[in-house]
């Protein structure tokens, strides 16, 4: 015999091969000389008389039980034996593989296309180079510190991003996010060391004792830090606290990529980093505003840094340095013009202008022949020298007091080099390993910071840029940094006249397309309310607290919202579609009829035990029944039916002794039985397990059953590890069913609970 979903047997091994020749088309004729027929003489009392009575029994007997394959777990031990075996295991080709695994590029660079590759490279690789030393030396005015680092920060990433990186169009330095991060412990730690803030210590060349290894002692020069042994100025203190924090970032990403933690930036919702982007540039853009005007204001420590910047510089704006706002005004007009023409004609144009380089190049020549800092006291950038400095271990003296602050830069900067280079690789055709990624922006930071170097990620308008001027590889990238290393060995000095307020307004224009971003508010409320709401709470939240702050308010106000998803997710009843066995939402759909007496609830979330109240609250409500109110209904009405019976026995003059015994048929209900359709419920937890038996046992008591369907392997699972269906799984097969229409057939053919009570009542 086979056993049924429902786990009852079949009748009638007669009844089986009747169905089955009926389902492959035979006749009558065929069925009486069928051989299969004459088994017992028996088995005939079961033969259905009318076709009729065959569609009911085709259509009433379920399938049969599908088989779990049984998984034989390895013992723990063999398996961590059997890996650590393989981990330890030395060999000529697994040496090799794990060497050009770390360093991608010995497996491209010998299959280099020269003639295919070579001039979108080299194109690519100057322009991107071009646009990066402006940057590089505008970026430092985030990052607190000098100008000369910047172009260090960039030349290493690059060259260390082409021997370790993946992508083949992501081009990695400073990014003005990172700058902002760093600038702000920056001058946090410099503050706190006695420094003051406001005051101008660019170096010039003879000023500076010992420039070789970066120790500013500036004559004159009366406050100072000793840091390993010497005595270090504010320029050298901050480039001091900036490679510090590098070196961390870069540890921890390290560590993210040897742990497999790279699911960390699963948290970081494209919503939400939409928002902390847009408020960081917002922050940004405060922050350089003084340059603009020339405003000798400080940068605000601690919290509200928008709000109490906009507020100094209004409290300040009659001290504006009319020189330097006749210089921002035309800077930012000729960006934005080279700005709009990029866009407006980027198909006609094969190579992006350098408007930024022609702006700098030009102001510089104007503020040097004019004297504007020696006549207009225009702040200028100072001596930037040629050269590298030698390199040096960052201070772990220092490393304690960023150890938290460079956990936001490492996963920021993760998460923005990772992001870029799947999409970049998406768009190319090709791809890209994100634990090697983590690895690379990891040692992009780490051996930089030996360099007095600060924070680097990848850059989104950097990337676009090289993606449509033809980039192929990074070889591009190792051109960039050839282009950085020309400024720092020869043309470097040519930048002392550079006026500050023209880096702040290449940072500013830069920000346009973030800060455009605030005029897609509308569009994203349409698209999706809770991703709209995600992205103007990490907006406000970084801009107006903090930007560290920010970014933790938006990661936990983005997890809040899947949670109060998840505790108030949609709930419905089903119906059947006619003449299928197909069942839908009977809200969203037409002509679905509910199954008689029987109700199929659908909860669409995870049960388990943050939305144990929400689940059982939304089933009450949508079945309309309550167990335990009508439990009470009933114990009401059974009393009060015992005092009226005893009334009438008083009043007919019943002068036994005996008791009044009443039996209350139980309150007929519109249904007997509930299908939970579980197919939306991914999994449940030890809450969840024991709120399903509450509720068996709870509308058992009201003569109601409740059938489970359409359970995915996790949650059976969870329920037989918790003896669910009693012990040996003896009540799996009339409470579990594969599809709600087989529970449905199974409710309809066995009696109610309701109705086996009622035979044993007493009215």
């Amino acid at each position: 015999m086979r056993r049924h979903q429902s786990g009852r047997y079949g009748q009638c091994c007669l009844q089986d091969s009747f169905k089955r020749l009926l389902l492959s088309g035979s006749t009558a004729d065929h069925l009486i000389l069928h051989p299969s027929l004459f088994i017992s003489p028996c088995c005939f009392l079961h033969l259905p008389e009318t076709m009729e009575e065959v569609t009911k029994v085709t259509e009433t007997t379920p399938q049969p039980l599908l088989e779990r394959r049984v998984r034989q777990r390895q013992p723990t031990v063999s398996v961590l034996k059997s890996k650590l075996k393989q981990s330890v295991t030395c060999s000529v080709p697994r040496v090799r593989s794990t060497l050009s695994g770390f360093f991608p590029v010995v497996r491209w660079l010998p299959k280099y296309k020269l003639r295919e590759y070579v001039w979108g490279d080299v194109m690519s690789g100057v322009i991107v180079g071009i646009i990066l030393v402006p940057q590089a030396i505008a970026y430092c005015l985030l990052a607190g510190v000098e100008p000369i680092y910047g172009l260090y920060t960039s030349f290493y990433a690059n060259i260390i991003y082409f021997i370790m990186g993946t992508s083949r169009h992501v081009s990695v330095g400073i990014f003005s996010l990172m700058s902002l991060m760093v600038g702000q412990v920056v001058d946090r730690e410099v503050f706190l060391a006695g420094f003051d803030l406001s005051e101008d210590v660019s170096a010039s060349g003879p000023d500076v004792l010992n420039g070789s290894l970066g120790i500013n002692l500036t004559e004159g020069k009366l406050h100072s830090v000793e840091l390993m042994g010497l005595q270090c100025g504010k320029e050298c203190y901050a480039i001091s606290i900036a490679a510090a924090i590098t070196f961390l970032a870069g540890i921890y990403q390290v560590m993210m990529a040897l742990f497999q933690l790279g699911f960390v930036s699963v948290y970081l919702s494209s919503p939400m980093l939409d928002g902390f982007a847009t408020g960081a540039s917002f922050t940004i853009l405060t922050v350089q505003a003084k340059y603009l005007l020339g405003l000798k204001i400080p940068r605000h420590q601690g919290y509200g840094t928008v709000v109490v910047t906009w507020f100094n510089i209004f409290a300040n704006i009659q001290n504006t340095n009319l020189c330097d706002l006749i210089t921002s005004t035309i800077c930012i007009s000729v960006l934005v013009a080279g700005k709009e023409i990029q866009e407006r004609y980027k198909d006609r144009l094969k190579i992006p202008l350098p408007t930024e380089l022609i702006v700098v190049a030009g102001s510089t020549l104007a503020s040097h022949y004019g004297m504007l800092n020696s006549r207009y006291s225009s702040s200028v950038s100072g001596h930037i020298p040629t050269g590298f400095i030698p390199p040096q271990v960052p201070n772990f003296s220092l490393m304690s007091r960023v150890a938290l602050d460079a956990i936001p830069l490492a996963v920021i900067s993760f998460a923005f080099t990772v992001s870029l280079s799947e999409m970049f690789a998406k768009k190319n055709g090709y791809t890209v390993r994100p634990n090697q990624e983590m690895l690379a922006i990891g040692f992009c930071n780490i051996i930089p910071s030996f360099f007095h170097c600060f924070t680097t990620s990848a850059a989104l308008a950097k990337t676009m840029v090289k993606d449509s001027t033809g980039c192929q590889t990074q070889v591009s990238s190792l051109i960039s940094a050839l282009v950085v290393l020309l400024v720092l060995l020869f043309f470097a000095p040519f930048f002392h006249a550079l006026q500050k307020c023209v880096l702040a307004c290449i940072i500013i224009v830069s920000l346009r397309g973030a800060l455009r971003k605030f005029m897609d508010i509308p569009a994203k409320w349409r698209a999706s309310r809770n991703d709209a709401i995600v992205w103007l709470v990490a907006m406000s939240a970084t801009a107006l607290i903090s930007v560290e702050l920010g970014l933790l308010v938006g990661i936990v106000f983005s997890m809040i919202c899947i949670i109060f998803k998840t505790q108030n997710p949609k709930v419905s009843l089903l119906g059947r579609a006619s003449d299928t066995d197909l069942y839908e939402d009977m809200e969203e759909y037409k002509n679905l009829m509910p199954p008689p007496r029987v109700q199929v609830f659908r909860f669409q979330a995870p049960l388990y035990y943050a939305n144990k109240e929400s689940f059982l609250k939304s089933l009450y409500k949508t079945v309309g029944v309550e167990p335990f109110l009508e439990m009470t209904k009933r114990r009401k009405a059974e009393k009060k039916a015992k005092e009226m019976s005893a009334q009438q026995a008083k009043a007919n003059g019943d002068k036994t002794n005996g008791e009044v015994v009443v039996g209350l048929v139980p309150r007929e209900l519109d249904f007997h039985t509930i299908v939970l359709d579980c197919s939306a419920i991914p999994f449940i937890d030890s809450t969840g397990m024991a709120t399903f038996k509450g509720l068996v046992n709870e509308y058992k008591e009201i003569g109601v059953s409740v059938l489970f369907a359409s359970c995915n392997t996790s949650v059976i699972d969870t329920l037989q590890k918790g003896q669910f269906f009693g012990k040996n799984d003896k009540d799996m097969s009339s409470l579990l069913f594969h599809t709600v229409h087989a529970a449905v057939l199974h409710a309809n053919s066995m009696p109610s609970a309701a109705e086996s009570k009622s035979e044993d009542s007493m009215v």
